[in-house]
This record gives C-alpha cells, sequence and structure tokens, in this order.
C-alpha cells in the first residue's frame, strides 16, 4: 500500500467528484447520443438499407450532417443531473474512507475500500432511484405512443398521486443492487490499479496522466460488468405495468432467462463498455486534478 500525505477529506471529494461528473459528460455524451440513435432508428422500408450501419456509420453521418454540436445535443440534463450525483458518490466514498480510518494516516485494504465504495452507492441511489424511475417512464412512453405524462415533475405529480412515495421509489431494491456493488468494485479497482501503476517508493499524487487515464477507465468496465445484469432486470422492472411482477426483480430474472437465456443479461454490452473507458478515464483525471487544485487551494481543509 502507499503512502498517504493528505488527510481524507469528504468535501473536498465532494467538488472535485462534482467535477469529475462535469468530464465523465463531456467524455460520454457523443457515445450516448449515438447510443440512441442507434437505439431508436426507425426500421428500414422493404428494399432500403438501415439509415445507420452501425457506430462508426452513425459517429460519420452525424459529424457531416450536424458537426460537433450534433454529438452534443441534449447534454445539459446529463450536467445538471450528473454533477450532484457524482459529487454525493465521491462524498460517500470520502466519508466511507474517513469512518475506518483509526488515525488520519490509516492506509486502507482493498475490502475496506470495497465497503467504503458501496456506502457510496447508497448515497448515489437515494438521488438516482427515483430519477432512473422517472428517466425510463418518460423515455418510454415516447416509444409507445401514449402520452401519460408532460414531463418530470408531472411524472413524479402523478406517480405520488397513484402511489406515494414508494410509487416514486419503485424499483429501489434493484437501483441498490446495481450500485452497491457496483460503486464498490468502482472505487477498489481504481485504487488497486494506482497501486499497480505507482512504481516503488513513489506516492500516488506522482502518477502521470496515463495511468491516471487507464486506472479511470478500467474501473469504469469493473463497475459496468457488475453493474449491467441487475440494470437490465431494473429497466424491466420499472417500466412494467402496474402488478406485472407481483414477486419483484425474481419474476423479471425468472422470466428473462426463460425466454431469451442468460445472455440477455448482458444487453447493451458493447455500447456500455464503448462509452465506460473514455468516461470515466476523464472522470478520475478531473477529480484527481481537481483534488490537487483544492489541496493547494486549502491545504488544511
Amino acid at each position: 500500500m502507499s503512502k498517504q500525505p493528505q488527510p481524507i477529506s469528504p468535501l473536498k471529494n465532494f467538488f472535485a467528484g462534482g467535477f469529475g461528473g462535469v468530464c465523465l459528460v463531456f467524455a460520454g455524451h457523443p457515445l450516448d447520443t449515438i447510443k440512441v440513435r442507434l437505439q431508436t432508428q426507425p426500421k428500414p422500408k422493404p428494399g432500403e438499407s438501415l439509415l445507420y450501419a452501425g457506430t462508426i456509420d452513425c459517429f460519420k453521418k452525424t459529424l457531416a450532417k450536424e458537426g460537433i454540436k450534433g454529438l452534443y445535443k441534449g447534454m445539459a440534463a446529463p450536467i445538471i443531473g450528473v454533477t450532484p450525483m457524482f459529487a454525493v458518490c465521491f462524498f460517500g466514498f470520502g466519508l466511507g474512507k474517513k469512518l475506518q480510518q483509526r488515525t488520519p494516516d490509516d492506509i486502507l485494504t482493498y475490502p475496506q475500500l470495497f465497503a467504503a465504495g458501496m456506502l457510496s452507492g447508497v448515497f448515489t441511489t437515494a438521488i438516482m432511484a427515483p430519477g432512473e424511475r422517472i428517466k425510463c417512464l418518460l423515455q418510454i412512453q415516447a416509444s409507445t405512443g401514449e402520452l401519460k405524462y408532460a414531463g418530470p415533475m408531472d411524472c413524479v405529480k402523478q406517480l405520488y398521486r397513484e402511489a406515494g412515495i414508494r410509487g416514486v421509489y419503485k424499483g429501489t431494491a434493484l437501483t441498490l443492487m446495481r450500485d452497491v456493488p457496483a460503486s464498490g468494485m468502482y472505487f477498489m479497482s481504481y485504487e488497486w490499479l494506482k497501486n499497480l501503476l505507482t512504481p516503488a517508493g513513489k506516492s500516488h499524487n506522482e502518477l502521470s496522466i496515463p495511468s491516471v487515464l487507464f486506472a479511470g477507465g478500467m474501473a469504469g468496465i469493473f463497475n459496468w460488468a457488475v453493474a449491467i445484469p441487475p440494470d437490465v432486470l431494473k429497466s424491466r422492472f420499472q417500466t412494467a405495468p402496474e402488478g406485472k411482477y407481483p414477486n419483484g426483480f425474481r419474476d423479471v430474472l425468472r422470466e428473462l432467462i426463460r425466454e431469451e437465456g442468460v445472455a440477455s443479461l448482458y444487453k447493451g454490452f458493447n455500447a456500455v463498455m464503448l462509452r465506460a473507458f473514455p468516461a470515466n478515464a476523464a472522470c478520475f483525471l478531473g477529480f484527481e486534478l481537481a483534488m490537487k487544485f483544492l489541496n493547494w487551494l486549502a491545504p488544511n481543509l
């Protein structure tokens, strides 16, 4: 393990995490735009070919037709949503680490880092679960053509009227199942790779930018490898009509495996992995740079 020169500050983690979130959206949004365009492209008429042949083709056509701006359509909403979420996520991780330290220079083991990461997953779920539920409902109503909700606030009001706070938080257990282990994996694998890439006798703070990018990108991939199966179940469960799955996620899992086999738990794998590396590499680089800046600005905070 490496030496920790700076005491852990959950507050600094909060601000640096928010900045990391902004970097994540900037790096990941173009791929997200492409993913959504590929998922929602119309079926071709007989004799015509698909609008986009695949990821690269969609990227080229979007660039040619709309320029760089086309790749960044609709980015305001994720920036507003993601920034506080990553701030809370990194704050939870910082707090989780601090709570397990007996003295400020205690170096944590990997299981302790995993536990601290899991705490950050609990923090983010409290914000994420309602947001995800509303996002899924609004996304599918566009494709089913039945306009039940005027917008996000209207959706919250209607859900609250129909089923109280439980309606708004439907699928929370699944969001926890997705985010708690995945967050543990995310932060633990990042710290593990940082240790691996730090030359003997040097501190983490001297890691090169490519090393930080690699560790962050790989952490994103480890995170999603754990998160995709519960994510598939969660999307199904949160968008299902009331009462379709009386026993919750167990019913969803049974139906999925019966109808489409185990592989269906890894739907959207390529799109997710392609985006996970650059987005999370940018996120951790932004986080590390912001931390350096904050430590320089307020060394004793």
